[in-house]
């Protein structure tokens, strides 16, 4: 294998690393928007926790992808746009939704959950479309 060949595997093996923890923050997002939507219509203080658990558990996918992204971005040094996925777990509204539970701090919850959903989407596509052209300069 010539230095070319495996410089393309291993951005396409740090794809891969990025891609299963986005896919992951996916996952475990739709369960929270889910735990959300019963969060605002009929939950409580257990939905909330069930809720917030899952943002967490997608808050950590994220940082691992965040930074497995990092290392692909150092393997190809040409893509662009792979950073900036966040969403905001901690602090006040972490708190004020826990035990300050109604229906108008669910549903900013439950936006947060949705622009985050919408940014690993969005993640996802770009690493996919990078993943596949290098598979095609193989």
């Amino acid at each position: 294998m010539n230095d070319i060949q495996r410089e393309y595997n291993e951005a396409i093996e740090a794809a891969d690393v990025a891609l299963a923890h986005l896919y992951r923050a996916q996952e475990l997002l739709g369960s929270a928007g889910n735990w959300g939507l019963f969060d605002i219509f009929a939950g409580g203080a257990i939905s909330s926790y069930i809720k917030r658990s899952k943002m967490q558990e997608a808050q950590t996918e994220i940082d691992a992808a965040r930074e497995a992204l990092r290392i692909f971005v150092k393997e190809l040094h040409d893509v662009e746009g792979a950073s900036g996925i966040q969403i905001d777990t901690g602090g006040f509204m972490s708190f004020a939704d826990m035990f300050f539970d109604n229906a108008f701090l669910d549903m900013y919850v439950q936006m947060q959950i949705s622009e985050a959903r919408q940014q690993v989407a969005a993640a996802i596509q770009q690493v996919e479309a990078v993943r596949e052209a290098l598979n095609g300069r193989l």
